[in-house]
């Protein structure tokens, strides 16, 4: 019996030592999650941080991944891959080994405590919305209705994202 499969898409980050070595070895072990497959990876981006400014720029990249676990089976499974390679959660915003965040999960809206789809920053993060765009230029927010070519024009030019090439 075949289970169906959702598109979904997650971004990665890290700003720690091997930060493009951390997010290749994310994606290989996302990958090999059972009923899980990587599809497609946008480029890296090197990125300032946000909201907690004294710390190092980050990698970012989003994968688009087909699923057969449910929302909540993949969120635990992003968890268990940053876990692996060596996250512990401390300062909130803070530095970050590696970081995976469900962005999108087929056309679904989930709000719980734990999990919220689309992901809630995700209309004013240009480092998530500018490799998303690589992937799936035509995608559009589910819950604002606007595709990820006007959420960016929204953004204008803040905060500094560099396209540094392929994950390779």
């Amino acid at each position: 019996m075949n289970v169906p499969r959702i598109s979904a898409f997650i971004s990665l980050g890290s700003n720690r030592s091997f930060r493009a070595e951390r997010i290749r070895r994310a994606l290989f072990l996302l990958d090999g999650t059972p009923g899980t497959r990587v599809v497609d990876v946008s480029g890296l981006y090197e990125t300032e941080p946000l909201y907690y400014r004294p710390q190092a720029d980050f990698l970012n990249c989003v994968a688009a991944i087909e699923t057969a676990l449910d929302p909540f089976g993949l969120l635990a499974a992003c968890r268990k891959i940053e876990g692996e390679l060596g996250r512990i959660r401390t300062r909130r915003y803070g530095p970050r080994e590696i970081d995976l965040d469900i962005i999108a999960y087929g056309r679904r809206m989930i709000r719980t405590p734990e999990l919220t789809i689309p992901h809630p920053g995700l209309a004013g993060r240009r480092f998530v919305l500018l490799p998303l765009r690589e992937l799936a230029p035509y995608w559009r927010h589910p819950v604002l209705d606007r595709g990820v070519g006007e959420l960016l024009a929204a953004l204008g030019e803040s905060g500094r994202v560099v396209y540094q090439g392929e994950i390779g």
